[in-house]
């Protein structure tokens, strides 16, 4: 299952038949359950605690590993929507003041930023799933909960952020485009500074957005991040250098 999510909710830039249903699944469950406790139980039963194999061994994040049940299970027993928070996604690895984990997943990137001293981290995905799997890793590397917001916060009103991250957000042509426009509006209101972690996706490569960016920093992948992601080898950090017209 873990190598079909690869394909599904990364390569294509429609929901298909799979993700529907899946969608549909989630809810029902998520209806059934009584507390974050039963879905922090799921989340620890069908994952293992990963602390090698990345750009970041000093982090511990639980993540889907080949001796996890839904590695290979069939795809329609899956009862969440996306799992992109039991994925530690290559272009999150290459990421890490008052700083906004966009589409934050696992959290990796909000847990690395305020183990660096960042002030105030707040993480933020739509899938509330991601929300409880960030409380659990912060727990894992000694941390309290970092606050974590489950509203669209694409296209709102930006608040005063001096850093947004973004890791392997460019995977789908139509969210590329609102994610630039936002970002823009960030960068015009605040002087934000926005870094973006890549490893190279089409939709991202292909974007007028890279016009924009400016090469920090360049990683090879670990050897199983490769294999996991299907001839990706290398993930790259980009800063912003949109420069708003005063």
């Amino acid at each position: 299952m873990y190598r079909g999510v690869i394909l599904c909710f990364r390569g294509q830039g429609t929901l298909n038949a799979f993700q529907r249903g899946t969608w549909c699944l989630m809810r029902r469950y998520v209806r059934s359950v009584r507390s974050e406790d039963d879905i922090k139980n799921f989340i620890t039963d069908n994952t293992e605690i990963v602390s090698s194999q990345s750009l970041t061994p000093e982090i511990s994040l639980r993540l889907f590993t080949p001796t996890c049940r839904f590695w290979t299970e069939r795809p329609e027993l899956w009862p969440f929507p996306d799992p992109y928070w039991a994925i530690y996604w290559p272009g999150g690895q290459a990421l890490a003041r008052k700083v906004l984990d966009l589409g934050c997943g696992c959290g990796a990137s909000a847990i690395a930023a305020k183990l660096t001293g960042a002030s105030h981290v707040v993480a933020n995905d739509i899938d509330p799933i991601a929300a409880v799997a960030t409380k659990i890793n912060c727990e894992l590397n000694d941390l309290d909960p970092l606050p974590c917001v489950t509203d669209n916060m694409i296209g709102s009103k930006p608040d005063d952020w001096d850093l947004i991250l973004l890791g392997d957000m460019f995977y789908d042509e139509d969210l590329a485009d609102r994610l630039h426009k936002w970002l823009q509006t960030c960068i015009t209101a605040h002087g934000t500074q926005v870094l973006i972690g890549d490893p190279g996706r089409a939709q991202f490569e292909s974007h007028d957005i890279r016009k924009l960016l400016h090469k920090l920093a360049h990683f090879e992948l670990p050897d199983s991040v490769k294999e996991e992601n299907y001839g990706l080898t290398n993930s790259t950090v980009w800063c912003y250098n949109y420069k708003p017209d005063l």
